[in-house]
């Protein structure tokens, strides 16, 4: 549903153009400090208004309810809620019966019978990640020393970043990207066999952001094409450092002590202004549908942040649990 994790857990609510978008956090440790200016920078790297952007801007200040005090988080969960200040809803008026091509409108009309918030994309929005940034900031703090790190690729198939959202720009329409997350600094034994593999709950995470559409780890997609004498990662010394790190920091689902490197597609926004045929769903015709409003030409360059967080938040569930099977045999030992 709207829930991820075991003791580190959080769960968003809110639609794009609701009254408000947020996350609850339940699990956190009491006594790290949180204030506002700490997601500050994270903010600010997921925020529009850079070239290639959407133009709706938000302020983004988060409003901590609850489970903060004296600037140290208590031990109760964590509130934080957004409100939504700047939307044009009158821009999806359409949408109620002319789904967007690519977009959740379809799928959204059918599993909630119209119900469902359609202005902005509604719950489906990725207005919703500001609460997985939020949620970040406060994991970022409980894996230190651990480090998430993410950045672009490329975009729309080229390095030349600027040069392709120029391109888009110009012709109308969206592109994607590719955005590389590394989180080194990683304890060894973190992880278990298959289901709850460092891969698997990486991934489930990951997948969990809008417009993902892949995801690798280490040498990904390559290791199809390459032999085993070669892809194999030499072990060099006690702490699991190895000579090459084409795993990618796991092995058998359990972190090796080296770099977790993984690399996810971003699809192209599906709100695009190139004219696309659609279903009327009302009316059971096939119409001409042209994107009205405010759209991002390429989300992918507001997604590392989100990337990091999703990382973060994964990584503070697991070596909080990790923590927690180790006082469970000290206790027997004694």
């Amino acid at each position: 549903m709207n829930s991820f994790g075991k003791l580190f857990r959080i769960s968003i609510f809110g639609e794009s153009h609701g009254e408000s978008v947020g996350v609850v956090i339940d699990g956190s440790p009491a006594g790290i400090p949180l204030k506002h200016a700490d997601f500050n920078t994270d903010f600010s790297r997921r925020k529009s208004g850079a070239k290639g952007t959407t133009p709706r801007r938000e302020p983004d200040i988060p409003r901590i309810m609850s489970g903060v005090f004296n600037e140290r988080t208590t031990g109760a969960p964590i509130m934080i809620m957004f409100e939504n200040a700047n939307t044009r809803s009158r821009d999806y008026t359409r949408l109620q019966d002319v789904p967007r091509p690519g977009h959740a409108d379809f799928t959204a009309h059918r599993k909630f019978g119209g119900y469902q918030d359609y202005r902005g994309g509604g719950h489906f929005s990725g207005r919703l990640t500001l609460g997985l940034v939020a949620a970040g900031v406060i994991a970022k703090k409980i894996i230190d020393p651990v480090e998430v790190t993410g950045k672009i690729l490329e975009v729309g198939g080229s390095t030349d970043i600027q040069a392709s959202i120029d391109r888009a720009i110009e012709e109308q329409d969206s592109i994607g990207g590719i955005v590389e997350c590394r989180i080194s600094k990683v304890p060894v034994a973190l992880g278990e066999p298959f289901f709850d593999s460092i891969e698997a709950v990486i991934s489930h995470m990951i997948f969990s952001i809008p417009a993902i559409k892949g995801i690798e780890f280490g040498s990904g997609f390559q290791a199809a094409r390459m032999k085993g004498s070669v892809h194999n990662d030499n072990i060099l010394t006690m702490d699991g450092t190895t000579e090459t790190n084409y795993a990618g920091g796991i092995n058998g689902g359990i972190t090796n002590g080296n770099e977790i490197i993984f690399r996810v597609a971003v699809k192209p926004t599906s709100s695009t202004h190139q004219v696309q045929r659609t279903l009327n769903i009302k009316t059971g015709n096939l119409e001409e549908l042209s994107i009205e409003g405010r759209h991002d030409t390429c989300i992918a360059l507001r997604v590392p942040v989100v990337v990091e967080a999703a990382a973060a938040i994964v990584m503070a569930d697991f070596m909080l649990l990790e923590q927690q099977v180790k006082r469970i045999f000290e206790t027997k030992r004694d």
